[in-house]
């Protein structure tokens, strides 16, 4: 493991009680490693977001690319197949 950088954080009076409440309930050992998991947990999410948008991106990259290509299907058809894929019912134009 890298060594460990150092912060000094400041929080309101409520936000340092709940920390010391939690650290009291022995859901941590302490107050730096209940921060250090807060801050762990909201990089994976942020790690998680980007690489979800950066797969979105290349879907959309390709979908362009097909569709300038001319590579496309007509939007009824595309929705028929869809409906079929995921066993839902037919619908009509009307409705």
């Amino acid at each position: 493991m890298k060594p460990a950088g150092q912060m000094t954080l400041t929080l309101t009076a409520e936000l340092e009680q709940f920390v010391r409440d939690e650290v009291r309930r022995g859901a941590f050992a302490s107050s730096s490693e209940y921060i250090r998991e807060l801050v762990r947990e909201r990089y994976m999410k942020e790690r998680d977001r980007a690489a979800k948008l950066q797969a979105i991106d290349a879907a959309l990259v390709r979908g362009i690319a097909d569709a300038e290509a001319g590579r496309t299907v007509p939007l009824e058809r595309a929705f028929k197949t869809l409906r079929a894929e995921l066993g839902l019912p037919d619908q009509k134009p009307d409705e």
